[in-house]
């Protein structure tokens, strides 16, 4: 039987906690030796305690729309439509996450 996307080798990821959720940035291994990321957002459910979660895959043909695209949109809700927002309230930067 052959290896799902899910299954692939792991070679970096990144976790970001943000409140009720946490979300992973994850770089695997295609079977050509490739590599693809997977943004992955866990929130875990009440309910029964288990976890939701939705993937995208991102290639690398795609990185750089993804990333103009993504940088855009968060640039244009900062400064068109929240300036006044501070951004930063809940960066906690003095707490590394890999700690958390």
């Amino acid at each position: 039987m052959g290896e799902s996307n899910y299954d692939r080798e792991e070679v970096f990821s990144k976790k970001v906690r943000a409140g009720k959720r946490t979300y992973f940035f994850d770089v695997k291994t295609t079977m050509k030796d490739d590599f693809y990321i997977t943004i992955t957002e866990s929130k875990k459910r009440y309910e029964d305690g288990g976890y939701v979660k939705h993937k995208i895959f991102l290639y690398k043909e795609d990185f750089n729309k993804f990333s103009e695209a993504f940088t855009e949109t968060v640039n244009y809700v900062k400064s068109d439509l929240m300036p006044e927002y501070d951004f930063d309230e809940f960066s906690h930067k003095d707490i590394d996450d890999s700690q958390q």
